[in-house]
C-alpha cells in the first residue's frame, strides 16, 4: 500500500459521513481498537511460525484474519450483518476474555486492550470501508510496518489536538531529548509510571537499539520498559505502539501508580532509569494521599509522582521527569520536604527551563527537566535556560518543538559554563547551601525574564494563581513562626 501518507485522511474522510462518530476523540478511539486487532492479527502469524504450538486466546470467529479480512468472494460481512457481529458478539467476547494472573502478557493484553473500548460507528457499510483500508496495510513487509510506525506517531500527535486526549502526548523532541541525555545502556530497565501511549517508551528504545549488537543484547532489549497507565484508551495506543516496535510481551499495565503504599517498595520493584511527564493539576481522590508518608502528601499529582519515582529509583539509578514551575517555586509544607528528600538523598544535578509554550496547544504552563540520579546526596545543581528558538516567538501546533532546538542545550551540556545576558541568568551553579538555607528551596532560577511572559490561558492561570498563593500562604506562616519563637511565644 504505498498510500500511507493519506492514511489517517482516508480514514476522516469516510467517518464524516457517519452519525455515531461525534469529534475527533470518538474518531481516533475508533481507529485505535480496529488498528490494535490488525497489528494484534499480523504478531500472531509471526508467534504460530516460531511456534507451532501457540493458540490464540481469541476465539477463531473473532480474530481479524476470519471477520474483519476481505478476501473478494463476497462473503466479506458488510452493512447491519456486520454492525451486529461487532456489537453484539466481537466486543463481549473480547470484553469478557478468561484473564487471570497466569495468562502470558501478550495474550491478556487483549482483554485490558478491550476492557473500555467502544464501537461508535452506525453505518455497517462506513464500518467496512474502514476495515478494508485499515486492512490493506502490510504489517509483515519490514519497510512498510516502520513506515506504519511513523503513521502511528502522527495519529498520537492528532491525540494531542483533539481536546482532552491529548495530556497524554509529550512532544517527541522532548522526549528524545531526555532519552539522549540519560544515556541507555543494555541490561538496564527503564520505567514510566504515567505512560500515556508510550512516548518516553519509544525514545528509550530509539535510543538504545543503536547499542544492540548480538542476540543477547536483543533479548535485553526487548524486555528494557516498563510501563503503567491509569487511563484505558492512552494504554490501548500504548500496547499497539509497543506491539509496532517489535516488543512481544509489552511490560505496559493498565493500572493507577499512585494507589500503592510507597513505603511497600522493595528492590524488586526499582529500576535503573526513570522518564516521564507525570500528569500535574490533576485530581485524584483524597485517599491517595494515605499511600504516602505524612509529610510528603502533596495534593498536586506531580509532586506525589516525584515521590514514586524517588521510592522506585534503583540505588546509582537515574531519572529525567518533567515538572511544573509550581514545583520549583512552591514553598507549601509538602513540596519544601520532597525537595529536602530530593536534595539530600539524590544527586539533583541539572534543571533545563523549557520554553513556555512546548506543551502548546494543550497547556500553556511552563515546564522544566530535572535530572538526577540516586548515588549520593546534592552537593551543587546547574540551571540551564533553553531560549525559543531564533524566528519563533512561540510553538503552536504548525511549529512545534524539534529535536535541534535542544542543541544550545547539548552543546551547554557537555562543557557547562556560567552565563549571563541582560543581567539575567541564563546558566548557573547552585550550592546546595544556597538552595536550601539561603534560598528556602526555592528551585525557580534562571526563569524566564518575566517582561516577556505570555498571557496564560484561564484555568492555567487559575492554578498558576492558586500555587503562588499557597506558597506565599506557607511562606508567611514560616516568617511568623520565626517571629513568635523569638518573642518566646506560640503562635495560635
Amino acid at each position: 500500500m504505498g498510500n500511507l501518507s493519506g492514511f489517517v485522511k482516508r480514514l476522516r474522510d469516510i467517518m464524516r459521513n457517519d452519525a455515531g462518530i461525534n469529534g475527533d476523540a470518538q474518531r481516533i478511539e475508533q481507529i485505535a481498537w480496529m488498528l490494535f486487532l490488525k497489528v494484534y492479527d499480523s504478531k500472531e502469524s509471526d508467534w504460530k511460525f516460531d511456534d507451532q504450538n501457540y493458540v490464540s486466546i481469541i476465539p477463531e470467529e473473532c480474530r481479524w484474519v476470519n471477520w474483519a479480512h476481505d478476501d473478494k468472494s463476497g462473503r466479506a460481512m458488510t452493512g447491519e450483518r456486520l454492525l451486529d457481529f461487532v456489537n453484539n458478539t466481537l466486543f463481549p467476547i473480547l470484553k469478557k476474555l478468561p484473564v487471570d494472573a497466569s495468562t502470558p502478557i501478550k495474550q491478556a493484553i487483549v482483554q485490558t486492550t478491550f476492557a473500555d473500548a467502544n464501537n461508535y460507528m452506525k453505518d455497517g457499510v462506513l464500518l467496512r470501508q474502514i476495515i478494508n483500508i485499515i486492512d490493506e496495510l502490510d504489517l509483515s513487509d519490514y519497510e512498510e510496518s516502520y513506515a506504519f510506525g511513523e503513521i502511528y506517531e502522527s495519529i498520537l500527535k492528532e491525540l494531542q489536538s483533539a481536546g482532552s486526549a491529548g495530556e497524554f502526548y509529550t512532544p517527541r523532541a522532548v522526549t528524545d531529548f531526555m532519552a539522549q541525555m540519560i544515556k541507555p545502556q543494555i541490561g538496564e530497565k527503564m520505567a514510566d509510571f504515567a505512560c500515556g501511549t508510550g512516548g518516553f517508551l519509544t525514545s528509550w528504545l530509539k535510543e538504545l537499539e543503536k547499542k544492540v549488537k548480538t542476540t543477547a543484547d536483543r533479548a535485553e532489549f526487548g524486555t528494557s520498559v516498563y510501563g503503567i497507565e491509569k487511563k484505558q484508551f492512552p494504554y490501548m495506543l500504548c500496547i499497539t505502539n509497543m506491539l509496532l516496535h517489535d516488543l512481544d510481551v509489552p511490560q505496559v499495565f493498565h493500572d493507577n501508580s499512585l494507589l500503592y503504599d510507597v513505603l511497600d517498595y522493595t528492590e524488586h520493584d526499582q529500576f535503573d532509569v526513570v522518564l516521564m511527564n507525570p500528569p500535574y493539576g490533576g485530581s485524584e481522590k483524597a485517599e491517595v494521599k494515605n499511600h504516602f508518608p505524612a509529610d510528603l502528601a502533596s495534593s498536586e499529582t506531580a509532586d506525589l509522582f516525584l515521590s514514586v519515582i524517588m521510592y522506585r529509583l534503583k540505588k546509582n539509578g537515574r531519572c529525567a521527569v518533567i515538572l511544573p514551575d509550581g514545583f520549583l517555586f512552591g514553598t507549601d509544607n509538602a513540596k519544601i520536604n520532597i525537595k529536602k528528600k530530593l536534595l539530600s538523598e539524590f544527586n539533583l544535578h541539572t534543571v533545563i527551563r523549557m520554553p513556555q509554550s512546548v506543551f502548546s496547544p494543550y497547556t500553556s504552563i511552563t515546564t522544566n527537566i530535572l535530572f538526577f540520579e540516586r548515588a549520593g546526596r546534592t552537593t551543587e545543581t546547574w540551571f540551564y535556560r533553553l531560549d525559543m528558538p531564533e524566528g519563533y516567538k512561540h510553538f503552536s501546533k504548525t511549529k512545534p518543538m524539534k529535536l535541534e532546538h535542544f542543541a544550545p542545550a547539548v552543546e551547554w551540556w557537555n562543557n557547562r559554563v556560567a552565563i549571563n545576558e541582560d543581567g539575567f541568568d541564563k546558566a548557573r551553579k547552585f550550592t546546595v547551601k544556597e538552595l536550601s538555607e539561603d534560598l528556602g528551596y526555592n528551585l525557580d532560577q534562571c526563569g524566564y525574564p518575566h517582561a516577556e511572559e505570555e498571557i496564560l490561558a484561564p484555568m492555567d492561570l487559575i492554578q498558576r494563581y492558586q500555587e503562588e498563593r499557597a506558597s506565599l500562604n506557607a511562606e508567611i506562616d514560616r516568617v511568623l513562626a520565626e517571629i513568635t519563637d523569638k518573642l518566646g511565644g506560640t503562635a495560635q
